[in-house]
């Protein structure tokens, strides 16, 4: 299926920007939830029990029913509102004085940095407003990452009103998920996951949230469609029907058994509202996705190491195939599937002992594979079948994407000043844009002093730094750890290994202080 076009795709976040108190927040929510119903809550959040719909709403006939508030009421203790606030830097617009354009007094009153000077950057306070829902007693709440994402402090609004700081736990922009947790002395009344795959086009469905930060709000919709891809590589979408504005994301979509089967994440609109078309990640993938991110405060998914494309049916006639299913491998550098044997030209039919129509359900299932495990991989070559077992790399660290050892940091990137040098950490994609090979590790030259030794030596932007005092590097920390080992035995330079255009040189760069 073709993805959708971005024209019109909104997340279904809602962003309120203001200059020092300017902030807004969700209105406070009606109580909808009588006090038997949330006794009923915390009851079954201290027994550990998932909150879920009444026996009696849980129709399995498809017919619509009679009224959604029995579940509205069941399910709504675990749904969330969620505040989040940054400072970011915008340019004034015509506060303060005005001058003739071209006058001394307009240079004056912006050199000082006086505050509102036309032109200058000013800090402001921004509050951005999500929805969420609780996945565990224990304060674990699941959210989409475009609700949290650059925030410096989280706040969760329970149903009951209480607030409680939240902490990122991790989050996956690929699938735009994020997991939050809250502490708190008494257990919270939470949700559990449903199984997406069995949700039909056509069946009701119920989404809460906090739109256009109005506060706790219900609306009811069908699904609409099944499998739809918007732009990411993971991505799998139940579409609804169900009103689902900016505020809303991040919030829960419910099947009639009170079960969470898709996070609320966007909408196509021209206009910013809903015109009825949402989207919402399908609850199978959120739930392997918050399981990483629970154990590893990041996801670990499988990697083949392949370029692959979809097999038409003239190719499959032309290569002698019975059918055109599978994933054609165009190219297979250094990686898992090299060292397995793989060629380009084969036709991956099967993994794991599956079968494979397409290269994104390919895709999909070497993610969810363990990493580091072999997996047998069935492809057609020269018109027969051939078995190989590829031991699956991880993604996350072929990308350059993987969280270091001491925190969910990613790796250091650019803008790191060593040496009179700006370094980043050579990525799959940087070796390949300068045409070396996709396994290399070291740090690019980004951008240099040009009155720096650096620059002296002749190093320029581009260059590849693999080595530092006879040692291999992948980091500027192990390039400042050289340094510091050359400064501690008294010597006045570092010995360099740099790689332009493939080829090696060493150069011996001053480390004095």
């Amino acid at each position: 299926m073709k993805p959708l076009s971005p024209r019109h795709l909104l997340t279904a976040s809602v962003l309120a920007v203001g200059v020092g108190l300017g902030f807004a927040y969700a209105q406070q929510p009606d109580k909808d939830v009588s006090p038997e119903v949330s006794q009923q809550a915390q009851e079954a959040a201290n027994n550990n029990e998932p909150l879920s719909a009444p026996s009696d709403t849980q129709s399995e006939s498809g017919v619509m029913p009679e009224s959604f508030a029995d579940l509205v009421e069941q399910v709504s203790p675990a749904v969330v509102n969620i505040t989040t606030t940054s400072v970011v830097t915008q340019p004034t617009q015509g506060q303060g004085p005005m001058f003739p354009e071209g006058s001394p007094f307009e240079d004056l009153f912006r050199d000082f940095g006086f505050p509102g000077a036309p032109g200058q950057n000013v800090p402001q306070r921004s509050n951005a407003l999500g929805s969420g829902f609780v996945i565990s007693a224990d304060g674990y709440i699941v959210t989409n990452n475009h609700v949290i994402e650059g925030a410096d402090e989280i706040e969760i609004e329970f149903y009951s009103e209480k607030t409680l700081p939240a902490k990122v736990v991790g989050t996956d922009p690929k699938t735009d998920v994020a997991l939050l947790k809250v502490e708190s002395e008494d257990a919270i009344p939470f949700v559990k996951f449903g199984n997406s795959d069995s949700a039909r086009v056509g069946d009701w469905v119920l989404a809460l949230g906090n739109p256009l930060g109005q506060g706790f709000s219900a609306s009811s919709g069908i699904v609409s469609a099944r499998n739809r891809e918007l732009s990411g590589t993971y991505d799998d979408y139940l579409q609804t029907d169900a009103a689902i504005n900016r505020g809303n994301s991040g919030g829960p979509l419910f099947n009639m058994k009170g079960e969470v089967i898709g996070v609320n994440t966007a909408i196509l609109s021209p206009n910013g509202g809903s015109i009825g078309i949402g989207f919402s990640m399908t609850s199978n993938v959120v739930e392997k996705v918050v399981a990483q991110l629970q154990q590893f405060g990041e996801t670990r998914r499988g990697w083949l190491g392949v370029k692959i494309q979809d097999v038409t049916p003239d190719m499959a006639e032309a290569m002698g195939l019975s059918s055109d299913g599978g994933a054609m491998v165009t190219d297979v550098p250094e990686g898992p599937a090299l060292e397995a044997g793989m060629l380009a030209g084969d036709v991956i039919t099967e993994f794991g002992g599956q079968k494979v129509d397409d290269i994104r359900e390919l895709v999909q299932r070497v993610a969810d594979a363990p990493v580091g495990e072999p997996v047998e991989v069935l492809v057609q070559r020269d018109g027969d079948p051939v078995t190989l077992e590829v031991t699956l790399g991880r993604r996350e660290i072929a990308e350059g994407t993987a969280a270091n050892e001491t925190g969910n940091a990613p790796p250091e990137e650019s803008n790191d000043q060593v040496l009179g040098m700006t370094l980043g950490v050579l990525t799959p994609e940087m070796a390949s844009q300068l045409g070396v090979a996709n396994g290399m590790q070291g740090l690019v030259v980004e951008d240099l002093d040009p009155e720096g030794a650096a620059a002296d030596k002749g190093i320029s932007a581009g260059d590849i730094i693999t080595g530092a005092g006879q040692q291999p590097i992948a980091s500027v920390a192990d390039l400042q750890a050289r340094i510091d080992e050359a400064r501690e035995a008294g010597r006045k330079s570092v010995l360099l290994l740099i790689r332009r255009e493939g080829e090696p040189r060493f150069v011996a760069l001053p480390v004095d202080e």
